[in-house]
């Protein structure tokens, strides 16, 4: 790298950004424990809003009443939590138990601030993936390894056009997107455990497949999909074909199985034939069976991908190991997840107000999947979606009831089928408590829950409504994203903060703090674009192409003007030689349309035509020194002769 560069030497950034490094205490305390730590050092005050502050004994969570969410200026929380930001098409950053937003991850939507679809590598990458202009992310899950968090990637769908996006930990920003042949609206998205060999898209819309105009008028020969997809290449790798609609999904942690929730049995079109049987289904694919029928062959291509057939009547289920297997449960289920240790598939029912609760190990053993079915804990109206504790406790939101429901999963498993309710009216001993939330949850999301370890401190209900929560802005209100804190099995949950959010919330992963290692700067190994070193800078023209190399820094670009034609094609390749962290340059020419972030040690290309001869300002668009406004070029664009 350059030595010209007027900022702090490279050897002395500090990059030591994980918790161990940040403080010391971390390497000989376990993490809860650092907390109390804390505390005798004389840092109470400092400490309010941990989790572990007063806890006597090694494994308990600090008491209901002595926590809060408060973090002093300066310090920093004991988690990540990303967020889905529905229609906005991005990832929403924040830090628990301070619920502050930290940052917001553009991924299926250009964003100025980022330069995210502005530059050559991220527009091409949203073209690519079907150039659609907008996206609607609902599921952010986080990459594992051995069943817990690795820091690497994090993975979200677009349950609007069919897409599966990739984000690198790292740098905190989108790297890779595929648009899933085959399937339109792909709601679920998982990973398959216990070291993300896959992830999975689940596709909801049935459609003819192949979807090219020759079979419109059946629905009954619709079909949906789940799409496996490589992290590493994020190439779809295989789908299976099912019969009904698809909604949430979630993988064991073996690596055997994955399950998704199904509604429209009745292979309908409209709402009344979609709900029109009492009935519907968990279907538990059964993964290395799949993966045996791609490799000898039994599937159909279809636009480039093998298509193995695991509806009801396909060959593939009715030998001794089906492919898919189909549970019935009680009409439109919503959510399923695993339990941490892998015993437990559990669905909720939506519009029964009853848990399905599957037995993972007996559902390989029994001929009928029915069979493997050990509890149905009647809990409240509208179950959608259930977190855990890691304590043997489930947490599941109530959509109808505004409320969280806290219940012992054993306990309903042990009573099971004798509390089974006749007409779904009584509340199942199983529950443990209930506290209301505000209002209408969807999600919920509990600290490192889809992990084989929870840590049983914090939780998130994403909901639906605030309704009076909050200043009025108008006929569209915020959403409302709720901090409660579960490590307190005595006194009870305790709900400790408001927080409004963007339309429309959807489900999160909450990582700890510790398990990350975000970069300060850049590494110029990680990107295709040439790094321009001040010496290097040039202006190479061809055959009407205009490319122009050049570096940024305090408060100066590498060229004072450029000079180009009219009907020029112009790629600028800009690099941020500042070496000291959070040193932001961009290169602004509005018009142009063009917008690149550069943080330091970064490199980015962008290409536009220099359509309109005259005068046009470059500029530095984010504020980075007292000479800031100083900091630009002119862009001279000479008429065609």
């Amino acid at each position: 790298m350059s030595d010209t560069t007027p900022t702090d030497d490279r050897d002395a950034i500090d990059s030591e950004t994980t918790a161990e490094k940040r403080d010391p205490l971390f390497s000989r305390i376990p993490r809860r424990d650092f907390m109390k730590a804390g505390a005798a050092a004389g840092a109470m005050g400092s400490l309010a809003g941990c989790t572990g502050l007063l806890s006597d004994d090694d494994d308990d969570l600090a008491a209901a009443g002595d926590v809060d969410s408060y973090v002093p200026p300066g310090e920093h929380d004991d988690y990540y939590a990303f967020l889905s930001g529905g229609h906005s098409g991005e990832i929403r950053v924040y830090g628990i138990p301070s619920m502050r937003q930290l940052m917001r991850i553009p991924v299926f939507g250009r964003e100025s601030a980022r330069g995210y679809g502005y530059d050559d590598r991220t527009s091409e990458m949203l073209e690519d993936a079907g150039g659609y202009s907008w996206g609607d992310t609902h599921h952010p899950r986080v990459s594992q390894t051995d069943n817990d968090y690795d820091g690497r990637w994090a993975f979200v769908n677009d349950k609007a056009n069919g897409r599966m996006a990739r984000i690198d930990l790292e740098y905190f920003e989108t790297d890779a997107i595929v648009d899933i042949p085959n399937q339109q609206g792909t709601h679920g998205a998982c990973c398959l455990l216990p070291d993300t060999k896959y992830v999975f898209g689940v596709g909801e819309f049935r459609v003819p497949m192949p979807n090219d105009g020759q079979d419109l008028d059946d629905p009954e020969n619709y079909t949906s999909t789940i799409a496996a997809i490589n992290p590493e290449t994020m190439n779809v790798e295989w789908e299976v074909l099912v019969d009904g609609n698809m909604d949430n999904g979630d993988g064991s942690k073996q690596g055997r199985w994955f399950f998704a929730t199904g509604y429209n049995s009745e292979s309908a079109t409209t709402e009344s034939g979609m709900s029109a049987s009492d009935t519907d289904w968990v279907k538990a694919f059964d993964v290395p069976a799949i993966e045996d029928a791609v490799e000898a062959g039994e599937y159909e291509e279809i636009n480039g991908v093998p298509v193995v057939d695991g509806t009801r009547d396909s060959p593939l289920n009715s030998g001794d190991r089906p492919i898919v297997r189909y549970v019935d449960v009680a009409k439109s289920p919503h959510g399923v997840s695993v339990t941490p240790d892998n015993q437990y598939a559990i669905a909720s029912g939506k519009l029964d107000p009853t848990a399905t609760v599957i037995d993972i190990e007996q559902l390989a053993e029994v001929d009928d999947p029915n069979d493997a079915i050990v509890a149905r804990p009647s809990l409240g109206m509208g179950p959608l979606h259930t977190a855990y504790d890691g304590r043997g406790h489930a947490y599941t939101t109530l959509f109808i009831d505004s409320q969280v429901v806290k219940w012992d999963i054993e306990e309903a498993v042990e009573a099971y089928p004798d509390d089974e309710p006749e007409d779904g009216d009584q509340e199942s001993p199983a529950v443990v408590e209930k506290i209301d939330v505000h209002y209408n949850p969807g999600h919920l999301i509990a600290a490192e829950s889809y992990t084989a370890d929870p840590q049983g401190d914090w939780l998130i209900s994403l909901n639906k409504l605030s309704k009076d929560r909050f200043l009025p802005v108008g006929p569209m209100h915020p959403e409302n994203d709720q901090l409660i804190y579960i490590g307190d099995d005595e006194e009870g949950m305790k709900l400790v903060k408001d927080t409004p959010s963007y339309a429309e919330p959807h489900d999160a992963s909450i990582v700890s703090a510790d398990k990350l290692d975000p970069a300060k700067v850049y590494d110029p190994e990680d990107y295709d674009e040439e790094y321009i070193e001040p010496d290097a800078s040039d202006i190479i023209r061809e055959d009407g192409h205009v490319h122009v190399k050049m570096h940024s820094q305090r408060n100066e670009f590498g060229f004072q003007e450029v000079t180009v034609q009219e009907g020029d094609e112009v790629t600028f390749t800009v690099t941020n030689i500042e070496q000291t962290p959070d040193v932001l340059h961009s290169l602004a020419i509005p018009e142009h349309d063009v917008n690149i972030k550069l943080a330091p040690q970064e490199t980015r290309e962008v290409t536009f035509t220099a359509d309109e001869p005259g005068v046009y300002w470059m500029y530095c668009a984010f504020f980075c020194s007292a000479l800031h406004l100083e900091m630009r070029s002119r862009l001279i664009v000479e008429p065609a002769e």
